[in-house]
């Protein structure tokens, strides 16, 4: 632990923290491993009550590295004003930045919206949105100019204008970091360097914090077009894991995860085990990784390796979900899915949350604990993986600035992909 903490001292030292972001992790018993990387973190209301003194301790530090003497913070959310479950994470998200002292509004892109509006949410409480307004180079609402701009929306469908060439306002994440510029292989480009290095830190084959990946480009699922790009890769990554888990003696069924490179909300993805099921899809299964979020047409695909699963929550297959804000572990929860398998992609419909008992456990191993005896060790693990996710998201935002083109800034993903 020492030699590790150290290790990440010192890289924060070099790289400038994203402002949030979560983790989805899988662990497989054999492999822990980052599967996403979400720079618009969506679910600050799965967390528990003893985690929050975490979070607003972690804001505080981010605040100050971001604006020190800030006292207005306007947050930017998705456009949707109907989904309570992911207004119920706004609210939250405000209700542990204002502890930190700031004043915060919501301000929101959404068109709908024409002055201020109050959202009844369960449990009595309430979130008031209002419409975003544009001041010269400033944006606010009416009647607050904030110093700092917070998106909690990941721009899968472009860069509005109004969040473009602001001045002397502090907008986090950077619009790079939204859909409209970000690919996962970028991410896991980056990740792959910083799990490289961590690996000789602790003198482990990389692999087994590292899932191996591919990308195909020029995708058209609806004409077929690309796909013995898909197949290829597929064969090849299949055969990259047969060679780990026969190094190991590890009784698995390789697979891989077919995924949108941009893109979330668990939109656009599938399980392979073999390349003959890319080159047998049904119109179905096409017209299903065809489309993301926004109806935005899929051009890049990612090919992941795909970690299996052991964890489970009352007899369901689960995933543990890893939050941050700044360079700090925050909580986290477990994504829950009765009807999937430990192979599959739980970011589905039917999914629940369980919240992780991360308050005490995820900054205080048990160091005299003997190995897989410990659920603090776990925990533990689990942050620092997550942190590696994290350090390799902020080298990729600084390696990835410029390609912000300011012709395609405003067009959606599939236009920014053509270009």
């Amino acid at each position: 632990m020492p030699a590790i903490e150290r290790w990440f001292r010192l890289q924060w030292q070099e790289h400038t923290p994203p402002f949030y972001g979560s983790v989805d992790l899988r662990n497989a018993g054999y492999k822990l491993a980052p599967v996403d990387m979400n720079l618009f973190p969506g679910g600050f209301n799965n967390l528990s009550e003893e985690m929050l003194p975490c979070a607003v301790q972690a804001a505080q530090a981010a605040i100050e590295h971001l604006c020190p003497d800030a006292r207005n913070l306007l947050l930017v959310p998705e456009r949707h004003t109907r989904n309570v479950f992911y207004l119920t994470n706004v609210a939250q998200l405000a209700r542990i930045l204002r502890t930190t002292g700031l004043e915060v509004r919501i301000g929101t892109l959404s068109e709908e919206v024409k002055g201020p509006t109050t959202i009844s949410l369960p449990g009595g409480d309430s979130l008031t949105v209002e419409p975003l307004a544009r001041n010269g180079n400033r944006i606010g609402v009416a009647g607050f100019d904030p110093c700092a701009v917070l998106l909690n929306n990941d721009l899968s469908a472009g860069i509005p204008p109004i969040l473009r060439d602001l001045q002397d306002q502090v907008l986090v994440p950077p619009l790079h970091a939204g859909w409209a510029v970000r690919r996962k292989s970028h991410h896991f480009a980056a990740y792959d360097e910083i799990a490289g290095e961590f690996a000789d830190l602790l003198k482990i084959d990389p692999w087994m914090i590292n899932p191996y990946f591919a990308r195909c480009g020029q995708i058209d699922f609806h004409k077929r077009v690309g796909e013995e790009c898909l197949a290829s890769n597929v064969d090849m990554l299949l055969a990259r894991i047969r060679e780990k888990y026969k190094e190991y003696g590890i009784a698995e069924q390789p697979f891989v995860i077919v995924k949108a490179d941009a893109g979330t909300y668990g939109m656009g993805i599938m399980t392979v085990k073999d390349a003959s099921e890319v080159r047998e899809l049904n119109r179905k299964q096409r017209n299903k990784m065809a489309v993301v979020k926004e109806g935005l047409e899929v051009t890049d695909v990612i090919i992941q390796e795909g970690v299996p699963t052991y964890e489970d929550v009352d007899g369901a297959v689960a995933e543990p979900v890893v939050y941050m804000i700044d360079r700090y572990v925050v909580g986290g929860f477990y994504r829950v899915h009765t009807e999937r398998g430990r192979d599959e992609n739980l970011n589905a419909p039917g999914m629940h949350f369980v919240p992780l008992a991360f308050a005490r456990s995820c900054n205080l191993p048990n160091c005299r604990a003997q190995p897989g005896a410990s659920s603090e060790n776990r925990f533990y693990s689990y942050g620092v993986v997550a942190r590696l996710a994290l350090l390799a998201a902020a080298l990729e935002l600084e390696r990835t600035a410029h390609l912000l083109p300011a012709a395609a800034a405003n067009a959606p993903v599939a236009a920014v992909v053509a270009g």
